[in-house]
């Protein structure tokens, strides 16, 4: 789950993290009167999206200007200005591709005098076991070129869970950053609370870009881009009001109503699958032949006929789908539960596209027999590799 820069600035604030006064902004007029709480004399109007890369972005209105989604305001009436324009805009970066996002937030923020931009970041690290830090003396705007330019830049800092945050961490990561004296003192606290934060708040990314150190060098944080565990939701109420629908997929949201785990892609086959790792072994053997799934779909385990119902029509509902492979080993999850699912799916919103349909495991006879006995244009499959030669001749017509 992502939050705004505004609301991650808030949870700064909570651990005690140097951050700039701000306040977000829902119309020009909240934005004016920010600007007025703040009192100048600059201050910084942020697009509040779901993606990096706002400040050389590109919005899609003439009304909107050339400027980015991040803009520098020397007059308290440039702030009302820059919101008129943005608000109800769409903001196109290089993470939100050519579609962007429409901007209906804003942040206020005090301006401040840059002496250097720094990057630090947080990551679960799956490959460590553990949550580790990433930090480059190059931050801002072109971080991504540092990386692919110079990734002896960018240097990762493991941490060990059972030892946690030491000042070790703090000073490796000063002297990776350049920061010595007081500034290395406050990097270390700094690290420390990251830390803290990180792992208090059920954290999967945080990235800080920029970290600044300011005209009177002093360190401060200057972004705020946080993902949560959704996993762990049931340890924060609060994250529901944080939540974003506008800035989610509607048919992510829908799924989620069902307690179905789905992404959406980019391809043209549709997937429903019991269980994450045979959802990654579906959507590879469809790459393997040629195509592209349309999405991670993974009905779980224990999936009532509701649930598949409801993830049928998921699927059914992208316009980019021109074909569905259906593949389920029934463990928990029995065969013939999916296939009256499936028939309860098709009655009730139709089949336009091929359906192949692959199921092995509990029931499996009894769930082939009501598929067969359906009178419904089903592809029938023995395997995997079956099936995806299968749904990959039917999306091609061949």
């Amino acid at each position: 789950m992502n939050i705004h820069e505004y609301q991650g600035k808030a949870i700064y604030r909570k651990y005690g993290l140097p951050v700039s006064e701000g306040y977000p902004a829902f119309t020009p007029q909240e934005a004016i009167e920010a600007a007025a709480r703040l009192g100048g004399p600059l201050w910084v109007v942020k697009s509040q999206i779901h993606a990096g890369g706002r400040g050389k972005g590109r919005f899609k209105e003439a009304r909107a200007g050339e400027k980015g989604g991040v803009r520098l305001a020397f007059k308290p009436e440039d702030v009302g200005i820059f919101a008129e324009q943005m608000l109800g805009a769409t903001l196109v970066t290089e993470q939100t591709g050519p579609a962007g996002r429409v901007v209906n937030r804003l942040y206020i923020e005090d301006g401040s005098d840059i002496d250097r931009e720094l990057y630090l970041s947080a990551l679960v690290d799956r490959a460590h076991g553990g949550v580790s830090f990433v930090a480059s003396p190059d931050g801002g705007m072109d971080i991504e070129k540092v990386a692919h330019d110079t990734p002896e830049r960018v240097h990762t800092i493991p941490v060990d869970f059972a030892g946690g945050i030491t000042e070790a961490h703090g000073k490796t990561i000063a002297q990776v950053l350049g920061l010595t004296g007081h500034l290395e003192a406050e990097c270390v606290e700094i690290v420390k609370k990251l830390y803290e934060m990180f792992t208090k708040e059920d954290m999967s990314l945080l990235e800080i870009n920029p970290l600044i150190v300011t005209k009177n060098q002093h360190l401060k944080l200057l972004d705020a881009k946080i993902s949560f565990d959704s996993n762990a939701s049931f340890r924060h109420p609060e994250w529901a009001e944080m939540r974003d629908l506008g800035e989610e997929d509607e048919k992510e949201i829908e799924a989620s109503k069902y307690d179905l785990a789905y992404i959406a892609l980019d391809g043209a086959i549709g997937c429903m699958v019991n269980g994450a790792g045979l959802a990654m072994a579906t959507m590879d053997i469809i790459k393997l032949f040629g195509e592209e799934p349309a999405n991670f779909l993974d009905v779980g385990g224990g999936a009532s006929e509701e649930k598949v119902t409801a993830a049928f029509k998921i699927i059914t509902a992208d316009p980019k789908v021109k074909g569905i492979l259906i593949n389920i080993f029934g463990g928990i999850m029995k065969c013939d539960v999916i296939a009256r699912g499936v028939l309860a799916a098709v009655k009730t919103v139709g089949l336009n596209v091929p359906l192949v349909v692959r199921l092995e495991g509990t029931n499996v006879d009894e769930g082939k027999q009501i598929i067969r006995e359906s009178g419904l244009n089903v592809i029938p499959a023995d395997d995997l590799e079956d099936a995806a030669r299968k749904i990959v001749a039917a999306v091609r017509g061949t």
